[in-house]
């Protein structure tokens, strides 16, 4: 059919609006969730609509295209929270509490036997951990630390704002931090040296520089052992991520891409 004039198009729509919206609404609530989920699906179904007008063949079928496209954007709002924790910890109740053990992570020369074996056990634990992460984390960490994404770019590809991409990141390299603690090598702590106000602002310091990828502005002489181990755990899982990334492209593959792609 021909496709109506702007106005036309506008006409339809806000009349499709007065007819469907309260009862679209109602469906919505049922289906994605009471509040702002719901209504988030309302106005993102409308305006899905508005753009696909023109490909709309059949007014008479508007109200079961509109729950169609309604349905699918809860199915999409879905997938992306599933896994996601109904309450994320602040990230104070992520940092060693008194009395834990550390991880072992004293220096040690390249080439060095224990040094090979903790990055070996490292990468598995790193592995392991990533698999079990909520996938909105999973994702947002694989970009980041993985593809080495920024968060602006992580924020587009995964259609969430900066502010939440920054959170995913931070409580998932804390989530995998933990797993770290739990399976290398450890020993006795001794008391901390900080008030744990200071810990937490020096943590806050050392993933805001990972998300830049820019140097922690802190020098190790100013750090308890608390914190050491902490910040160094954290650097042990960025060198893992980064390392995850060293694939190989192999000549098979290069063909397939160079055929696939032909005269496209």
């Amino acid at each position: 059919m021909p496709a109506p004039s702007p106005a036309g198009r506008d006409a339809a729509v806000e009349a499709l609006v007065e007819r469907e919206g309260a009862r679209l609404l109602a469906y919505l609530r049922r289906s994605c969730g009471d509040g702002s989920d719901a209504e988030d699906v309302a106005q993102e179904t409308f305006a899905r609509a508005v753009r696909a007008w023109d490909r709309l063949q059949d007014p008479d079928r508007a109200r079961a295209w509109l729950y169609t496209i309604a349905r699918r954007v809860c199915q999409r709002l879905h997938r992306r929270k599933a896994g996601e924790p109904a309450r994320l910890e602040p990230l104070e109740a992520l940092l060693p509490r008194p009395g834990a053990t550390l991880p072992d992570l004293e220096p040690a020369a390249a080439g060095d036997p224990h040094a090979d074996r903790l990055r070996a056990e490292a990468r598995e634990l790193v592995e392991r951990a990533l698999a079990r992460l909520p996938d909105p984390f999973r994702q947002t960490l694989v970009l980041a630390d993985v593809a080495e994404l920024s968060l602006a770019e992580i924020a587009a590809v995964t259609g969430v704002r900066e502010a939440t991409v920054k959170t995913r990141l931070h409580r998932a390299r804390l989530k995998l931090r933990e797993v770290l603690a739990a399976g290398l090598p450890a020993r006795a702590a001794t008391p901390p040296a900080h008030a744990r106000r200071v810990c937490l602002d020096l943590l806050h310091a050392k993933l805001e520089a990972m998300d830049r990828r820019a140097p922690f502005p802190y020098p190790d002489a100013a750090l308890c052992e608390r914190c050491r181990s902490l910040l160094g755990t954290l650097d042990l899982i960025g060198a893992t991520c980064s390392s995850l990334a060293a694939e190989r492209v192999s000549p098979e593959l290069r063909a397939r891409i160079r055929e696939a792609t032909a005269g496209a």
